[in-house]
């Protein structure tokens, strides 16, 4: 067995990490490769997937509001801390089952996985060497100029906390028309289109701010490639697979083996 590689789905909330990570698991098992699902989310509800890993053994959401008299918000930030302290035994039951690949689907606020130290943490103590990022853009956000911005911003943001390979994911695009879909690719390609698309949309007075938000975002690579996927016909599967192998494989395809 080779040692296994981390694909951790990361994104805002309701980006659709639960039903990607699903997908994706299944696209392995219906072509013989060997992947496990690990949901690090303790407060998710209706997961479209069974997890054989789940945080969910070892901290409860429920437990933790009534011990500490906490809300949801409150309790979900103690959780994700809380999850640092569990990540040995959460290694243990990764090995025990020998994958090749490990999908791990992270809670479903962002802020709570990227920008707390517990989850820096997490990905450090699992494996660091063998990590991948897929940071899923939302379209549903990512049909506006500003909002589409604001998405590359924040997928930069995750890029400089975990310090991990990363691509962009477009995911759910089968919610968008052709038209939108084509704009997005225009804007991811472009910063001048994307330019003129943000100051029509708000007003001058943000010119100057939005030629340094572009500026950014062009220094720190977040005109890489989008992977666009879709729920149907597990559209873009290979695409994410594919992106794996050239990381750690050199391109060489372990279906192969």
């Amino acid at each position: 067995m080779r040692e296994e590689i981390f694909v951790y789905f990361i994104g805002t909330a309701g980006s659709g990490k639960s039903t990607l990570t699903y997908s994706f698991q299944h696209w392995f098992e219906l072509r013989g490769l060997d992947a496990i699902t690990v949901n690090l989310d303790p407060g998710a509800e209706d997961l479209p997937y069974e997890p054989d890993v789940d945080i969910r053994d070892w901290i409860s959401l429920k437990e933790i509001m009534d011990a500490h008299g906490l809300g949801p918000n409150g309790a979900q930030i103690v959780c994700a801390d809380m999850i640092a302290l569990n990540t040995a035994d959460i290694k243990k039951s990764i090995k025990a089952f020998k994958s090749d690949y490990i999908l791990v689907d992270t809670p479903g606020q962002i802020e709570l996985f990227v920008f707390r130290e517990a989850g820096k943490y997490t990905v450090r103590s699992l494996n660091p060497e063998r990590t991948m990022v897929f940071y899923l853009i939302d379209p549903a956000l990512a049909k506006t100029a500003s909002g589409f911005v604001s998405q590359l911003l924040l997928s930069i943001n995750t890029s400089f906390r975990l310090n991990q390979p990363q691509i962009n994911v477009l995911s759910k695009t089968d919610i968008l028309s052709q038209e939108e879909m084509d704009i997005i690719k225009r804007w991811s390609g472009d910063p001048d289109q994307l330019y003129n698309a943000v100051t029509q949309e708000e007003a001058s007075v943000y010119r100057e701010m939005t030629e340094g938000i572009l500026c950014l975002i062009r220094d720190f690579g977040g005109y890489t490639r989008f992977i666009h996927t879709a729920k149907e016909n597990f559209f873009g599967m290979e695409d994410l697979y594919t992106a794996i192998q050239i990381q750690f494989e050199g391109g060489e395809d372990l279906m192969s083996d």
